[in-house]
C-alpha cells in the first residue's frame, strides 16, 4: 500500500461524534511511552501527523486521521497512563472501551508493545480483554532499532510463550522501528489485505 494522503479529521471523547461515512478504521493503542505517535508518523510518512511528546500519556482523545480518502487510522489514548489522575484514567478507559466495542467500522486493533521490556501484565490483560470481547487485534513490537536482532527475537519469543498460556493461536505479529522504518511495508500490507475484504454497504 502506498500512502498518498494522510490528514487529521477529528478528535473527541465520544465515539458517536466520530466520522459517520462508514469507512473502515484501524486503531492503534498501547502503554504510555510505547512510541505510538512516532510509529503513526512513520507509517503515514508524515513527520508531525501525530503529536509526539517526551511526556507519557499525551494523547487524551480519540484522534481520527483519514488515509488515502479510503480509511481511518485511529490514534487512541494509551493505557497505564503516567501522572494521570484516577478520575482521568477512569474517564479515558470508559470512552476507549466504548469506542472499541461499539464502532462497527473498526476492522483491527494494533496493540503496540515495547520490544525492549519483559511482558507487562497490563498489556497481557488488555489483549485478553480484546479476546474475550471478540475484537480482532495484531501486535506491533516497537523500538526495534534499540536492540540487536537476536535480543528482539528472544524478547518476542518470551512474549509468545506468555500469550500461549491463554491463547490457542497467536495474533499477527510485526516488528517495527520508527527510526529505520522497519515493519512499515508489512503493517501497511496487512491493512491492505483487510481493506480488500471490506465492502461498504
Amino acid at each position: 500500500m502506498k500512502i498518498k494522503s494522510a490528514t487529521f479529521t477529528v478528535s473527541n471523547s465520544d465515539h458517536k461524534l466520530a466520522p459517520t461515512d462508514g469507512r473502515p478504521e484501524f486503531a492503534f493503542i498501547g502503554r504510555s511511552n510505547v512510541g505510538k505517535s512516532s510509529l503513526i508518523n512513520m507509517l503515514t510518512d508524515v513527520k508531525k501527523l501525530a503529536k509526539t511528546s517526551s511526556t507519557p500519556g499525551k494523547t487524551q482523545l480519540i484522534n481520527h486521521f483519514e488515509i488515502n480518502k479510503e480509511w481511518y487510522l485511529v490514534d487512541l489514548p494509551g493505557y497505564g497512563f503516567a501522572k494521570a489522575s484516577k478520575t482521568s484514567r477512569s474517564q479515558w478507559e470508559k470512552f476507549i472501551a466504548e469506542y472499541l466495542l461499539q464502532r462497527d467500522t473498526l476492522m483491527n486493533i494494533f496493540v503496540l508493545i515495547d520490544s525492549r521490556i519483559e511482558p507487562q501484565q497490563i498489556d497481557l490483560e488488555f489483549m485478553g480483554w480484546c479476546g474475550e470481547k471478540g475484537l480482532p487485534f495484531a501486535i506491533i513490537f516497537t523500538k526495534a532499532d534499540k536492540l540487536n536482532s537476536s535480543k528482539i527475537a528472544q524478547n518476542v519469543a518470551h512474549y509468545k510463550k506468555e500469550l500461549l498460556k491463554n491463547w490457542e493461536e497467536l495474533p499477527p505479529i510485526f516488528i517495527s522501528s520508527s527510526e529505520s522504518k522497519k515493519g512499515r511495508e508489512e503493517v501497511l500490507e496487512y491493512v491492505d489485505e483487510i481493506l480488500k475484504s471490506f465492502v461498504i454497504e
